[in-house]
C-alpha cells in the first residue's frame, strides 16, 4: 500500500501538469523553497495543513482544508508532525500590563554589547569534556525581494502581522522601535538577520519547562544556570541582548544538544517573540510569544513547545548548522546597531536610509568588539589550545558579501596577547632587558570571609604580566584585568609613573586565570564575580558583594588595585645607569622654552616645564613625557602645552598634538592643563601629529613651550 506522502506526491504532480505549472513557480507562489516542493513530489513529506490550503488555492482546487483528490474518493492528508504555530501569552487576569521586557532595557542595542554578552555566554557554555575551543561565528545576512518573502512565509508572518501592528501603534519606546523595524522591512523590502552560532558548546539541554538550560534561556528571565564560579555571567541578563538587538523583538533558535532530550540531539527548534502588551481582534495578550508545536499534554493546549525540525524547515529559517558539534544557533530577526546608525548619521530609532555601508559598519564593529574583549580567550600557548575561536561573515540573499574574517588576537592586541602567550608557555622573565620580553610578578588578593564574618578566608596570588607596548595596542600604560574565562573585565591607567617610563601594557590574571595551581583560585573567582555589575566591566561595590561578604569587602579590591600599581612601578622602573644610550642623543635635540610663558602675577611665577623626555616612535611622531613645576600659592593657572620644531633659521613651525594625556596631579580639557590645588609637580604626556610635521622628526629638534591659555585665570 502506498504511503500518504507518495499519494500526495502523485496528486501534486498531476495537478501541476494539468495547470501548466512547474515546481519552481509553485514554490515562488507559496513563498517556499524549491527543495520543499521537491520533497512533496518525491514522496518524502507532505505540507502542513495551513500550507496545504495555499497549495489548493494556487492550483485552483476547491476542497475542504486538509483534503486532496487522488484516484478515487477524497482522502485525508495528515502532516508528518503537528503543525508549528505561534502561541501568544494571554493577558493577565488581574489587568497587569508590561510594555516591554525590562531585562532588555539593561543594555543598549549595540553590537559591541551583544558581542560581549553573547560570546561570554558561549564561552561559559564551552563543552569541557574535551580540550577544544568553543567556536563562535557571527553572520550578518541581508534579505530582500524573493528571499525575504520566503522567509516571512517560513516564520508565519500572516499570523504575526496583526500583533506587530498593534504593538507599533503604541506610543512608547518598544512600540517606536518596532514601528521603525516594520518600515525597514515592508517599505524598503529589506531585513537584516544576525546569526550567532556556537560549536563545541552544551546546547539548550533540558526540559521545555523544568529547570535546565533550555528553560533558562527560552522561558525565564533573570535566571543564570551557571554553576561554575569562573563563568563570566551571573545575573541571567546577558541573553536579553539578543532580543534587544532585534527591532522586531524576534529570535529563532536551533540547538544541537550535548546530551539527548526525548532521545534526540539534532535540530531542536523554538522561536521567542518579545512584544509589549497589546490587544488584537478583541483579545488581550501579555507580551511574549513562542513559535513551536502545540503541547497537547499541557494544561493549556495552545501552549507551544520546542520541536524536532526537518532539514527543509531549518533551511527555510536560515538556521542550518554545520556538522554535528553541539551548540546553539541564535537568529536575531531585524538586527540593528545604534552605534552604526549614529556613525552613518542616522537617529537611534530612524531607518538606515540608503547607506550601503551599513553592513560593512556592523561587520567591522563586531570584529573590533570580539578582538577587544576576547583576545585573551583566543590566545594559545604552552601546547594548549585557546578557549575560544571567533569569526564574522556577511551575506546578501545567501551570497557572500564580505568573506569570513577570523578574529586574531595578535592583530587586535599584539602586546597583551604576547604577554599572555609568554605566561602560558612559561617564557616570562623577572625584569625586561630586551625588546619583546614579558616580565612577571605576583600580587596578593586577601579574600574576605563569607556572610559578613571578619577575617580573611585566604590569600590568592594574582599574576601580573608587563611587556612593551606597540602602536596597535591603542592607549598605553594600562592594566587589563580578567579572571577564569579570560574575558576582559576592566582596563585602567597606572598613575604616578616616573618621567621617562617606556610605554607598556600590563595584564592582571586573577582566579583560575592565574593558573591551575594558584592558591584560593576558586574563592577569588567567587569573590570577584560577586563584585561585578551586570555588564561585568569592573570590580567594585555591589549589592551582591555587600550581602555575601560585608559592607567593607570592596576595600579588598581597592587594595588589589593599589598593590597591582605598585608592582607595575617596580617592573617598569629603569635605573638611571641603565637608561638606553640613545636617550642622551635624543635629549640633545629637546628644549624647554619659557619665552612664551605667562608673565608673573605679583610675586608668583607661572608653572614651568622642569623636565622633558621624548622619543620618536615608529610612525615618526614625537612622544614626550613632561614634568611641570607648579608655584606653591596663588590662583589656579590654565596652561597650554605647545610643540614646535627646532629649525636653523626662521620661526619655529608649530605642530599639533595627536594626543595629550594628563598623568598625575593635573587634568586636560580641550588641550588646556589645570593643576590639582596644592600640588607642586604634575606630569603629562603627548604625541605629536605627524601629518602637521613640515619635515621628518628625525631631521629636527623639538621645542616644548607652556603657554598661558587665553582667558587668564580659571
Amino acid at each position: 500500500m502506498a504511503s500518504r506522502e507518495t499519494e500526495f506526491g502523485r496528486w501534486l504532480a498531476e495537478r501541476l501538469q494539468g495547470n501548466g505549472v512547474d515546481a519552481v513557480e509553485l514554490a515562488h507562489s507559496l513563498g517556499a523553497t524549491r527543495a520543499l516542493v521537491d520533497a512533496w513530489l518525491d514522496g518524502r513529506s507532505v505540507p502542513h495543513p495551513d500550507l496545504l490550503v495555499r497549495v489548493q488555492e494556487v492550483l485552483g482546487v476547491e476542497e475542504e482544508t486538509g483534503q486532496v483528490s487522488a484516484v478515487g474518493p477524497a482522502r485525508q492528508v495528515e502532516p508528518v508532525e503537528t503543525s508549528v504555530v505561534w502561541y501568544h501569552r494571554p493577558g493577565h487576569d488581574d489587568g497587569g500590563r508590561e510594555f516591554g521586557n525590562a531585562a532588555a532595557f539593561a543594555f543598549e542595542a549595540d553590537l559591541e554589547v551583544l558581542a560581549r554578552e553573547a560570546t561570554q555566554n558561549s564561552l561559559d557554555e564551552r563543552n569541557k569534556s574535551n580540550a577544544r575551543p568553543v567556536r563562535v561565528r557571527y553572520t550578518l545576512h541581508e534579505l530582500t525581494g524573493d528571499a525575504l518573502a520566503r522567509f516571512r512565509t517560513a516564520i508565519r508572518w500572516h499570523d504575526l502581522h496583526p500583533h506587530y501592528q498593534a504593538a507599533a501603534a503604541q506610543d512608547q519606546k518598544v512600540g517606536r522601535v518596532i514601528s521603525a523595524g516594520l518600515r525597514e522591512m515592508l517599505e524598503r523590502d529589506r531585513l537584516v538577520l544576525l546569526r550567532v552560532d556556537d560549536y563545541n558548546a552544551n546546547g539548550l539541554t533540558g526540559d521545555d519547562y523544568e529547570d535546565g538550560r533550555f528553560a533558562a534561556v527560552v522561558r525565564r528571565q533573570l535566571e543564570s544556570r551557571k554553576s561554575d564560579v569562573a563563568a563570566g555571567g551571573s545575573y541571567g541578563l546577558g541573553k536579553a541582548t539578543l532580543w534587544a538587538t532585534s527591532r522586531l523583538g524576534l529570535v529563532l533558535m536551533n540547538s544541537t544538544l550535548s546530551e539527548p532530550h526525548e532521545g534526540r540531539t539534532r535540530r531542536r527548534l523554538i522561536g521567542r517573540l518579545d512584544l509589549p502588551w497589546r490587544e488584537v481582534d478583541g483579545r488581550r495578550f501579555a507580551g511574549p510569544a513562542w513559535l513551536g508545536r502545540p503541547d497537547t499534554e499541557a494544561d493549556n493546549a495552545e501552549v507551544a513547545r520546542s520541536w524536532w525540525a526537518d532539514e527543509e524547515t531549518v533551511e527555510s529559517l536560515y538556521l542550518t548548522r554545520e556538522g554535528d558539534d553541539p551548540g546553539t544557533s541564535f537568529l536575531i530577526v531585524g538586527a540593528h546597531d545604534v552605534a552604526s546608525l549614529a556613525e552613518a548619521g542616522q537617529g537611534e530609532e530612524g531607518d538606515l536610509g540608503d547607506d550601503e555601508d551599513s553592513l560593512e559598519l556592523m561587520h567591522q564593529r563586531l570584529v573590533r568588539a570580539l578582538g577587544r574583549n576576547f583576545w585573551a580567550a583566543m590566545t594559545a600557548g604552552g601546547g594548549r589550545e585557546p578557549l575560544l575561536e571567533a569569526s564574522v561573515r556577511t551575506l546578501r540573499n545567501g551570497v557572500e558579501h564580505l568573506e569570513e574574517e577570523r578574529v586574531e588576537p595578535q592583530v587586535h592586541q599584539p602586546a597583551r596577547s604576547r604577554a599572555l602567550q609568554a605566561f602560558l608557555s612559561g617564557t616570562t622573565v623577572d625584569r625586561i632587558t630586551e625588546a619583546g620580553q614579558v616580565a612577571i610578578s605576583t600580587v596578593p588578593l586577601k579574600i574576605p570571609e563569607r556572610d559578613g564574618l571578619d577575617g580573611t578566608a585566604g590569600e590568592h596570588q594574582a599574576v601580573l604580566l608587563v611587556t612593551e607596548a606597540t602602536d596597535a595596542d591603542g592607549r598605553i600604560n594600562q592594566v587589563t584585568a580578567m579572571r577564569g574565562n579570560r574575558m576582559t573585565v576592566k582596563t585602567s591607567w597606572v598613575p604616578g609613573l616616573p618621567v621617562g617610563t617606556n610605554p607598556f601594557q600590563a595584564v592582571l590574571l586573577v582566579g583560575r586565570a592565574a593558573g591551575d595551581g594558584a592558591p584560593f583560585a576558586a574563592e577569588a573567582e567567587e569573590f570577584l564575580r560577586s563584585s561585578e555589575p551586570p555588564e561585568h566591566n569592573k570590580w567594585g561595590q555591589t549589592e551582591e558583594l555587600r550581602m555575601r561578604y560585608s559592607p567593607s569587602a570592596h576595600r579588598r579590591i581597592a587594595a588589589l588595585t593599589s598593590e597591582t600599581n605598585k608592582a607595575v612601578h617596580k617592573l617598569v622602573a629603569i635605573p638611571k645607569e641603565k637608561k638606553p644610550s640613545g636617550a642622551s642623543k635624543v635629549s640633545n635635540r629637546l628644549k624647554i622654552s619659557g619665552k612664551s610663558a605667562a608673565k608673573v602675577r605679583g610675586t608668583v611665577g607661572p608653572p614651568k616645564l622642569d623636565d622633558l623626555e621624548a622619543m620618536i616612535d615608529s610612525t615618526g611622531a614625537w612622544q614626550i613625557t613632561a614634568e611641570v613645576k607648579v608655584p606653591p600659592a596663588g590662583e589656579p593657572w590654565r596652561m597650554s602645552p605647545v610643540a614646535k620644531l627646532e629649525v636653523r633659521s626662521g620661526p619655529r613651525p608649530v605642530v599639533k598634538w595627536a594626543e595629550l594625556v594628563a598623568v598625575s596631579n593635573c587634568e586636560l580639557t580641550d588641550g588646556v592643563l589645570r593643576f590639582t590645588p596644592g600640588t607642586r609637580r604634575a606630569v603629562f604626556r603627548g604625541v605629536t601629529d605627524v601629518s602637521t610635521h613640515p619635515v621628518r622628526a628625525a631631521l629636527t629638534g623639538l621645542v616644548v613651550e607652556l603657554q598661558e591659555s587665553k582667558g587668564g585665570v580659571a
